[in-house]
């Protein structure tokens, strides 16, 4: 190439911190009049083919004028995730000072996979931060930032699927799941995340291992169903392996019986893997803590800072008990990484031995900004805040007579249905009614939920994340769903 090659992607200084600053106030602009915006504008069908039929520059267009393009074409529809009315799925605001650290990591642009440099031990500490504040022991565990709780679980399943084929005599990296051995059988409940199916038919185990177990009147685990399918299996010559418990489903935010479990995996020579993606921060929280007992002898456990955190995305976390046999589930290291620890640029062990991935991103930045900035009291309140919200929201459900809660409220989430006097007794009828009045909900733009199925039952489900959400919002919520209702009797007539 020659000399004289200019690159369009190197800016003299001068002129990325102009265009840094314009950045940076389009950012603010956009956050600072959120809550006067509708929470959700859907695109116009020209809109939506004006994104995905634009054509790819031949010469290049000027950063500015691609600033004023996601001005007017991205910050114009948002998800709504960021509105303090936003109530649907597990999905945050994004923290201020995450929105920093992802620009400053992105400055340093290192690879992760490990070596003698400051981003290394940063993320090592910042785990460690993590296992401190859910209660997940420290001294011989390990843990990795990835990049949400599906490929967290996916990591963590791996070390249990290791460990149960070593356990039984074989290496299941040599043989694999081919060789003549039974069948490995994984336990969760009919409100475990879907993302454990995933897992499971990734890593050869296929979904018919997966042993669903009902739930209580609270959407807990039935541990008593559990011990009959463990001692069923293995009478059917299967090998049961894992439990996959959760601390805060995403449908109720239901703790499953976490002591009982971790003493039910330790009789049974099983692994323990909590999902706590969305709940297991509520640990914090002193009121729900005692819910949490037992999560400490987890052998795994997949958490998703950008959730309850804040941080933004994509930032999730593994973590498993036997650091040692987390690298012999994950360790090859190619000729050209072969270096001495503890010389050179070596020095720690490297994250690329520990998971799937070789190069990996500076996540630890922004997880470390984010609590840095709110500190270990600030985190306690901002869960306590959101908790504190969802029993007002509970409460307001409860004294209304138009409403009807379907669930306890454990942590922050809320779920219920909309029950107009005139339709008590139809069943059918409530259902249709709130089937209808979501998109209509959604589509107004006052407030954001979305919906689930409890038990056989449709349900309306609020999620509450933001730290600017008010007992008002709460109020502005139902309201919203009464006018949605309304519409929709309109509609029917």
């Amino acid at each position: 190439m020659s000399d004289s090659f200019v690159s369009p992607l190197v800016e003299d200084l001068v002129t990325f911190r102009r265009l840094g600053h314009l950045a940076v106030d389009m950012a603010a602009d956009y956050l600072e009049t959120l809550r006067d915006r509708p929470v959700f504008v859907p695109m116009t069908p020209d809109e939506r083919q004006a994104l995905l039929t634009q054509d790819l520059s031949e010469e290049g267009i000027p950063p500015e004028e691609l600033l004023v393009t996601i001005r007017d074409r991205l910050f114009t529809h948002p998800m709504g995730n960021g509105h303090p009315r936003f109530f649907g799925w597990v999905n945050s605001p994004p923290a201020l000072p995450g929105i920093l650290a992802e620009f400053l990591a992105a400055t340093l642009n290192p690879s992760c996979a490990g070596g003698d440099h400051a981003a290394i031990y940063l993320e090592y500490s910042v785990i460690r931060w993590l296992m401190e504040l859910i209660g997940f022991p420290q001294e011989k565990s390990m843990g990795l930032f990835v990049s949400g709780a599906s490929m967290a679980t996916l990591t963590c399943l791996a070390a249990a699927r290791f460990w149960a084929a070593k356990e039984a005599g074989w290496n299941v990296r040599e043989r694999g799941l081919q060789a003549q051995n039974p069948d490995l059988v994984l336990y969760l409940s009919e409100e475990g995340h879907g993302c454990i199916r995933k897992a499971a038919e990734m890593l050869g185990l296929g979904s018919n291992s997966l042993h669903l177990l009902p739930t209580d009147s609270t959407f807990r685990m039935d541990v008593t169903a559990l011990r009959a399918a463990i001692q069923a299996d293995r009478a059917a010559g299967r090998q049961p392996f894992c439990v996959a418990a959760s601390a805060g489903t995403v449908n109720t935010g239901a703790i499953d019986p976490l002591s009982l479990l971790a003493d039910m995996c330790a009789e049974e020579s099983l692994w323990l893997h909590v999902d706590g993606a969305y709940g297991a921060f509520g640990k914090v929280d002193p009121q729900v803590a005692p819910l949490f007992e037992g999560f400490e002898r987890a052998q795994s456990v997949a958490i998703d800072p950008h959730k309850w955190l804040s941080v933004p995305v994509e930032c999730g976390c593994a973590l498993v008990s036997d650091k040692h046999l987390l690298r012999e589930t994950f360790s090859l290291v190619p000729p050209y990484l072969q270096l001495e620890e503890g010389k050179g640029f070596a020095n720690l062990p490297w994250f690329s031995e520990y998971g799937f991935q070789q190069t990996r991103g500076f996540r630890a930045l922004k997880v470390w900004m984010v609590l840095q900035t709110t500190g270990r009291q600030g985190l306690v309140q901002r869960i306590q805040h959101h908790n504190t919200l969802a029993r007002q929201l509970a409460s307001l459900i409860d004294a209304a007579p138009d409403f009807e809660r379907v669930a306890p409220v454990t942590l922050s989430i809320v779920c219920f249905r909309y029950l107009p006097l005139e339709r008590k007794g139809d069943e059918e009828g409530i259902e249709q009614m709130n089937r209808a009045l979501v998109p209509l909900l959604q589509l107004a733009g006052e407030a954001f939920l979305t919906s689930t199925v409890l038990h056989g039952q449709f349900a309306l489900r609020a999620c509450i994340l933001h730290d600017t959400t008010t007992s008002d919002d709460l109020r502005i919520l139902l309201e919203s769903v009464r006018h949605a209702a309304e519409l929709s009797r309109k509609q029917e007539q």
